[in-house]
């Protein structure tokens, strides 16, 4: 028997992402439009896989482990846009233990490329899901939902200019640091990163706080 497996919205991930200079004016602006926090600030260890020549990367997919709360193991399928914001399929699973579930894609022949780290806190607001995300190169916002409508209407209320959102992803971005800085660092994590100061510049971004609320 085949088990077939349908994409279906539930399956979609639809989000748009935002590089902020002024990360707590976004979180007062979040309470004041009545945003629910739904996940205190919260420290994310995620661990990406690949096959040794890289085939789920150089396709645009992703294998990730991650250890936060609760550990889960995700896939995602290549990207594509659809009104302005991306769109990949994801697939996730919980897990019991971090350890096995390494082992598992490990004695499939995964082998792990990177660990990356932020700190994540996480609200809801009519039916989407916006993360305020802390990494070592900078303060990000991402907002999540099934309507991409919905997700620009969002960003114009929170007065993020539509304009300057990222289109690459947390690694994309990290790629291309070291590219423009010419930087020897193997993973994402504060640790590697507590002597390198980092701007928008060097991330090839531009900020998307409305100049009133710097």
């Amino acid at each position: 028997m085949i088990l077939e497996v349908k994409v279906n919205k539930s399956t979609l991930e639809k989000e748009v992402k935002f590089y902020l200079l002024n990360l707590t004016g976004l979180r007062d602006r979040l309470l004041a439009i009545g945003a629910t926090m739904v996940s205190p600030r919260h420290r994310e260890i995620n661990y990406r896989f690949d096959t040794p020549d890289r085939t789920l990367g150089n396709s645009g997919r992703a294998l990730r482990l991650r250890q936060a709360d609760q550990v889960t193991l995700t896939f995602k399928g290549p990207s594509s846009q659809e009104g302005g914001v991306r769109v990949r399929a994801e697939y996730e699973v919980e897990v019991d233990n971090l350890l096995n579930a390494q082992a598992i894609l490990e004695g499939l022949g995964y082998i792990q490329t990177i660990c990356y780290e932020k700190y994540r806190t996480v609200y809801h607001y009519n039916n989407l899901e916006i993360s305020l995300d802390e990494l070592p190169y900078g303060q990000f916002a991402e907002i999540e939902g099934e309507d991409p409508a919905a997700i620009q209407l969002a960003a114009r209320i929170l007065a993020l200019n539509w304009e300057n959102r990222v289109q690459a992803s947390y690694l994309e971005l990290f790629e291309q640091l070291k590219k423009n800085g010419d930087l020897n660092v193997e993973n994402l994590t504060f640790q590697e990163f507590l002597s390198i100061p980092i701007s928008g510049q060097d991330l090839d971004i531009k900020p998307a706080d409305t100049p009133a609320f710097l």
